[in-house]
């Protein structure tokens, strides 16, 4: 299978793209971003690409997909809510085109956030905008589209956090996450679970949208089914 990706020099994107060559069912990934994602690995191919509200040069690398995986994404606050849009919508859209337009059998998993609102009646933007781009791929009519609506992403390695907010919810979230398990998960667990719900579908989930507790669900559904591989 040909995985085609954005987002691969980010937190999730990153994992799942190194979940993504672990699979001996993948046999290339295609990862388009603005630099290097510091990955070696013969099953990789990457293209460097700027504007990301036009793929038209870069369209022929959309081709022959069979699995995509959007992981972009901007925190609030840390751009203009102008920007805020161009990164969750526009740059959605003009991915969703381009794949529509090249391999228009493959499937999509997204990346929202939880409390992504698609009626547009949100006073928050990041979930007026995530929305958007929810109905907005919903309506490309690719055979399968898996939206994943997180809470909280626990950082599996060590990184800059962008505000004090989540400096402190790092330090919480292994007390936190005993008493509320839905109120995140892992990095790493949520990149395993886009990865698998591309490749292999959800069962017995029909709905395109997987809040915080499916996708727990199905990362550990993913988890033992390697463990049972590898024995």
């Amino acid at each position: 299978m040909k995985i085609l990706m954005t987002g691969g020099t980010g937190m999730v994107g990153g994992l799942a793209l190194r979940d993504s060559l672990r699979r001996p069912e993948v046999t290339e990934v295609t990862s388009i971003g603005r630099r290097p994602t510091g990955v070696a690995d013969p099953k990789l191919s990457e293209v460097l690409h700027e504007d990301f509200t036009d793929f038209g040069p870069a369209i022929d690398r959309f081709e022959h997909c069979d699995l995509a995986l959007f992981c972009l994404g901007a925190y609030t606050g840390a751009v203009p809510d102008r920007e805020l849009r161009e990164i969750t919508v526009d740059y959605t859209l003009a991915f969703a085109d381009a794949l529509s337009a090249a391999s228009p059998e493959a499937a999509v998993c997204f990346l929202s956030g939880q409390g992504a609102d698609p009626t547009g009646r949100s006073r928050i933007a990041f979930a007026r905008y995530k929305g958007e781009a929810e109905n907005a791929l919903l309506r490309r009519g690719f055979p399968r589209v898996h939206i994943f609506r997180p809470g909280y992403i626990y950082p599996v390695a060590p990184r800059r956090e962008p505000n004090f907010g989540y400096r402190l919810f790092r330090w919480l979230y292994p007390v936190l996450r005993h008493l509320y398990p839905n109120v995140g998960l892992a990095s790493d667990a949520l990149a395993r679970a886009m990865v698998d719900a591309g490749l292999h579908g959800t069962p017995g989930h029909s709905s395109p949208i997987l809040e915080n507790r499916d996708i727990r669900a199905l990362a550990d559904r993913a988890s033992a089914q390697g463990e049972r591989a590898a024995r």
